[in-house]
């Protein structure tokens, strides 16, 4: 079964889709499955996986992408998933083994729009659909916008693990605080509709310090995030083996080059990409799949007090 992970964060700008690009390419390039699942309702993993003219097909025919298997309700899934996404101007795959599930503009809708149907959630909808597709992938990453509104919903309920991209900066800190809270509030809701086989709620794995600029140091930030996991892990509020990421991302030009491109950086050829903050993408990948909460049940956060 794939490994189901959520990227969130209640702050905005810390770079939450450079870090889930680069880390989905780097799981692909080490030959696993990889599904990108873009959540977030700004669309810029879409546009930048698929580049502008693919991504604008699907947005102006409101086909084709999350928002479309809720409305209209007439695509599932497994038909609109775009097989080995990173292509060369002449179609030919670049990265095989990475997939997206793409959005367009059109997921607002979902927050404000959207039908709720109470006995069939957005959610639930979402989560059974993937269940079909589940099987094929190693890795599902969802790219999750920063709230847990509805567009997250569909993330987070299917997830299995969180992790949390942070910035060196106290809005982070408070940002994974009211995160956990409103977390907490959605499971409580949606307790309901989990079935045993779906297994346990996804609680918080791991921190990612991402976005460092240079001569910044993060050890003070750093161990406050240490001390607000390690009061969460008293509530059993997060994983018993969350933890702060040994690799923290550097800032760098290289990433804001390879969105204009269309190529995560692992596909960039330059001595930042091989060296810099490319290895620091590729240590994340090493550590997530090493880590421990991807085979370890946990208990549910919704029966946390």
């Amino acid at each position: 079964m794939a490994r189901k992970i959520a990227f969130i964060n209640y702050k905005g700008g810390v770079g939450k889709t450079s870090l889930v690009v680069n880390v989905a390419s780097c799981l692909a390039k080490k030959g696993n499955r990889v599904l990108l699942v873009d959540l977030d309702t700004q669309s810029n993993a879409s546009i930048w996986l698929l580049r502008i003219e693919r991504w604008n097909r699907i947005n102006l025919e409101k086909r084709g992408s999350v928002y479309s298997i809720l409305e209209p309700a007439e695509d599932r899934i497994k038909d609109i998933i775009v097989k080995d996404v990173v292509q060369n101007n002449a179609g030919e795959t670049l990265l095989p083994g990475l997939d997206v599930l793409p959005t367009t503009f059109n997921l607002l809708d979902i927050e404000n729009e959207y039908g709720i149907d109470p006995q069939n959630p957005h959610y639930l909808i979402f989560n059974e659909q993937l269940r079909e597709i589940e099987g094929d992938y190693d890795y599902i990453l969802f790219d999750c916008p920063p709230n847990i509104l509805n567009a997250s919903q569909l993330g987070v309920f299917s997830a299995n693990e969180l992790y949390v991209p942070a910035n060196p900066d106290a809005l982070s800190l408070i940002g994974f605080t009211l995160m956990i809270e409103k977390l907490l509030l959605f499971y409580r809701r949606s307790a309901g509709f989990r079935t045993a086989e779906m297994g346990p709620f996804a609680r918080v794995a791991g921190i990612i310090f991402n976005s460092i600029k240079a001569n910044v140091d993060i050890g003070v930030p750093k161990m406050r995030m240490q001390l607000r996991i390690n009061q969460f892990k008293k509530q059993r509020l997060v994983s018993n083996d969350a933890k702060i990421f040994n690799t923290s991302i550097r800032d760098a030009t290289i990433v804001r080059r390879a969105v204009t491109l269309g190529l995560p950086v692992c596909l960039v050829g330059s001595r930042d990409a091989e060296d810099g903050v490319g290895a620091d993408y590729e240590a994340v990948a090493n550590e997530l799949i090493e880590h421990p909460a991807g085979n370890a049940a946990s208990d549910s956060v919704a029966n946390a007090s």
